[in-house]
This record gives structure tokens, C-alpha cells and sequence, in this order.
């Protein structure tokens, strides 16, 4: 399985600005721009999970809103395979399935178009986002996905937030593989 090396994390660490008190206090915000705006980091970390995944056989990379959309649709470009958008509700103009997830505060809900995968009979996924906190927007996203009939073989963080522990919900129901972990 193809990883990084702990000197290539820190590199790649060492490009994402941390934030104090953002979005309020006590929350140190991992901000990936400085990462997205570093052509040698982007393109680095891109260049290593097309190495991780051309061999996996996908059929389609899923972003979960919005910034699951900016690796997601890089890294299919390189792949040469379809890319699928999760969003909130009321963002995509044709007709869509949904999932709701609870949220600390209330629920919250994803979804996608129903259509996504087009003719593809149990189409071979991959999910991606920028980082996984509680999991909640990404389980979600998993299970969407298997409602739509396809297999999400992995979900793709590019930040693990270790100390929320979202990724032991995603593992009940798919591997992970996360670039980075804090």
C-alpha cells in the first residue's frame, strides 16, 4: 500500500496553516489553502494519491462539499475516471437521493444526483474530503453512496483529526486512508 514517509507528512504538514480560535475558541482550524496555493505541495500530494489509486480500478472519485471537491476533481483528472459532487441540500439542479446525519446541534443532510454513476452496475468509489473531525458528513457520504448502488472501496482524508475519532465510524463501513494525521 502506497504511503507517505514521515518526512514527506511533515512537508506536506508543514504547508497547512493552523488557525487559532477558528471557528471559535479552543478550535485550531487546519487551513489547506496555504497547501493549495504551494504548486510544489499541491502537486506533490496529488502526483502520490494518483500513485495510491490507479491501480484500484475506479470508476468514480465522490467530493464531499466543498473542499472534497478540489482534490477530488484534480485527482480524477489524473486517473482519467468520472468525479461525483456530494452537497447540501437544495444544490444540485436535477433529481437527487439524500442521507441525514445528526449533528451535535440538530441534523444536517448530503446528497447527490440520482443519476450519479450513470449505467455503472456497482461502480468501484473512492470518497474524498480535506479532513475528517467526528465523521458525520463523511458517513453519511458512505452510506449515500451504497444507496446508490455502487462500492465505496475507500474513503481519502487528507487530514485526520485523530483526537475527534471520526474515523472509527467511517471504518465500519469502508477502509481509510488518511494523508496526514493531527
Amino acid at each position: 500500500m502506497i504511503v507517505l514517509d514521515k518526512k514527506e507528512q511533515d512537508y506536506l504538514l508543514s504547508t497547512i496553516r493552523c488557525i487559532n480560535d477558528f471557528p471559535k475558541l479552543g478550535i485550531v482550524f487546519r487551513d489547506i489553502t496555504t497547501l493549495l496555493n504551494d504548486k510544489k505541495a499541491f502537486k506533490f500530494l496529488i502526483d502520490h494519491l494518483q500513485k495510491r489509486y490507479e491501480s484500484y480500478g475506479l470508476d468514480y472519485i465522490v467530493g464531499i462539499e466543498s473542499r472534497g471537491f478540489i482534490f477530488g476533481a484534480a485527482l480524477s483528472a489524473r486517473l482519467n475516471i468520472g468525479f461525483v459532487p456530494i452537497r447540501k441540500p437544495k444544490k444540485l439542479p436535477y433529481i437527487t437521493i439524500s442521507q441525514k446525519y445528526s449533528l451535535e446541534y440538530g441534523v444536517d443532510e448530503v446528497q447527490m444526483h440520482i443519476d450519479a454513476f450513470g449505467d455503472t452496475k456497482n461502480a468501484k468509489v473512492l470518497l474524498i474530503d480535506d479532513l475528517i473531525a467526528t465523521g458525520g458528513t463523511a458517513k453519511a457520504s458512505v452510506e449515500l453512496i451504497k444507496q446508490a448502488n455502487a462500492n465505496c472501496v475507500e474513503a481519502c482524508f487528507i487530514v485526520n483529526l485523530k483526537d475527534l475519532g471520526g474515523e472509527k465510524e467511517i471504518a465500519k463501513l469502508t477502509k481509510i486512508y488518511s494523508v496526514l494525521e493531527v
